[in-house]
């Protein structure tokens, strides 16, 4: 399954959330750490949601770039 993860670069780190799974967030003291960090974060929610007896959130989020010209 996949899900949309927004990275956002801080003055000293970045940080990672998903959307679709609210909670779910990460920090790392670079990117890569930052996506290897929020990887593990899924999975351990998905495996609370699952272990709690919720069903597992369907990706709803989608992600389209968009160019401006300045």
């Amino acid at each position: 399954m996949d899900y949309v993860v927004i990275i956002e670069k801080t003055e000293s780190s970045y940080g990672a959330y998903v959307p679709d799974l609210p909670g779910c967030v990460a920090a790392g003291e670079t990117r890569e750490s930052a996506l290897q960090l929020i990887q593990e974060a899924i999975r351990i929610h998905i495996e609370d949601l699952r272990r709690d007896g919720n069903a597992m959130p369907e990706p709803a989020c989608s992600i389209e770039l968009v160019h401006v010209d300045l």
